[in-house]
């Protein structure tokens, strides 16, 4: 079992609410749902039930069907498990509760009886396909669960995390050897992403051509379940289309291009359901940084990242039926001859995403209308800004974040520019090597 940090949101779930609140961990498939939950009741309960209502016998099922009577309904559930429930010491645990909407709407009652504790589990985009006609309950809270972010993927790897917090606190610059042996370690972060499985491969040593299988699996299993909302095929092509979107430099998505069709309000729907789904990221435009980034932001235009960047690299080299050894060792070595900055905005948006902070950027015109400039990322910090800029290689063009300044220098409270260099300063902006954006993240405002 993985060390992650939603268990500590879970601790605090259990101590302060447990009693007046089930708790819903909802995320992406594959991102460790099911086994974060079934842990946290070995190590925190006397006892736990185990429901997957997506591999569910005839005889639990039919326990479901009438819950008005909880005496027996317990009563029911205990002996045809064989598994003993503690009052205020044990937990249910609903895993895959979008196939259960009628189960999720009892929550209420099984809450307010008071006896037991519960968790439930469940892929967003089919927990909002299959609301339309119960009432959803007010006593549930909900923890997003994300991909394994870098923190996590060290702690797996049982690398020392906190010499990353020295390295923030210090500020200073490594050395060139010691800034290239924390760059590959990230980069091995990049290739294999956060999903536990690959994850769990990496650790054990399978060659990335294996752990390549697995997240080609996960892709498609994601894919399969974008069919049972829409047969067309059109989720899909979205969802393929983001990796190249990037890389063409697109500064929002168009979805005429990428469907190569006039587009209607299903299509739209369409977009705003793969949203949902939780496994890519929208980053908004903001008009006007000045304000709240949140006030200003244009809904209707965004760029989109994928949820994992381990998927992202994947996808990346999609043209070959297996990534080579040797396409990730370039990637390792820093020897891919393509520009790969959107490899490096797509890992930058993840680590973002997983602090729970909603995405957003900024494009603009320059003085003679003939030029755009954009900033990739905008960060609130309190209340001032924090414009980022990222770059794969070369950091002495950053004409973008420089007029930015100039535009709102009165907002900002510092700048910032992520390559795979080393600590260094251009005047008051900040050159920062990419693995610290987790630590820079974390400790604003």
């Amino acid at each position: 079992m993985f060390k992650r940090k939603v268990t500590e949101e879970l601790k605090h779930w259990k101590e302060k609410y447990s009693g007046k609140y089930a708790v819903l961990l909802q995320g992406a498939k594959c991102v460790g749902k099911s086994t974060i939950a079934i842990n946290f009741a070995e190590e925190n309960y006397k006892s736990y039930i185990l429901i997957d209502f997506s591999n569910i016998s005839k005889e639990v099922k039919e326990i479901f069907d009438d819950i008005y009577n909880l005496d027996i309904f317990f009563l029911r559930l205990q002996s045809v498990l064989g598994i003993k429930l503690y009052e205020r010491e044990s937990v249910i645990i609903f895993d895959e509760i979008q196939l259960a909407p009628l189960v999720r709407q009892a929550i209420k009652h099984l809450v307010k009886d008071g006896r037991y504790d519960y968790i439930e589990t469940g892929s967003l985009i089919s927990i909002k396909k299959n609301v339309q006609n119960i009432v959803i309950p007010s006593e549930e809270m909900k923890i997003n669960v994300y991909p394994m972010d870098y923190e996590e993927f060290c702690w797996a790897c049982n690398k020392d995390y906190s010499i990353y917090n020295t390295i923030y606190n210090i500020n200073k610059p490594l050395g060139q050897a010691t800034n290239r042996s924390l760059m590959r370690d990230f980069r091995i972060y990049m290739a294999v992403g956060g999903m536990p499985q690959a994850v769990d491969a990496y650790i054990n040593k399978l060659s990335f051509q294996e752990i390549d299988i697995i997240k080609k699996e996960i892709i498609q299993l994601y894919k399969d379940d974008f069919r049972k909302i829409d047969p067309s095929g059109r989720m899909s092509i979205l969802y393929d289309s983001i990796p190249s979107q990037l890389a063409l430099g697109k500064n929002k998505i168009n979805l005429r291009s990428i469907l190569n069709k006039k587009i209607g309000k299903k299509d739209e729907e369409l977009l705003y359901d793969l949203i949902d789904s939780k496994t890519i990221i929208p980053c908004y435009n903001t008009a006007e940084p000045s304000i709240a980034l949140n006030l200003t932001k244009k809904i209707d235009e965004f760029k989109l990242y994928l949820s994992d960047i381990g998927l992202f690299t994947t996808m990346l080299f999609n043209d070959k039926k297996l990534i080579s050894e040797n396409i990730y060792s370039k990637l390792l070595s820093d020897k891919l001859d393509a520009n790969l900055g959107y490899l490096y905005e797509n890992v930058v948006a993840q680590i973002i995403n997983s602090n729970n902070r909603e995405l957003y950027y900024h494009i603009w015109k320059d003085k003679d209308k003939t030029h755009y400039y954009e900033i990739d990322f905008l960060l609130s910090d309190g209340s001032k800004i924090v414009p980022i800029e990222i770059k794969s290689s070369n950091y002495n063009n950053h004409k973008s974040i420089d007029e930015f300044s100039k535009k709102y220098s009165s907002c900002i409270s510092k700048k910032i520019l992520f390559s795979q260099k080393d600590f260094s300063n251009d005047e008051m902006l900040e050159l920062k090597p990419i693995y610290i954006i987790p630590n820079v993240v974390k400790n604003l405002k």
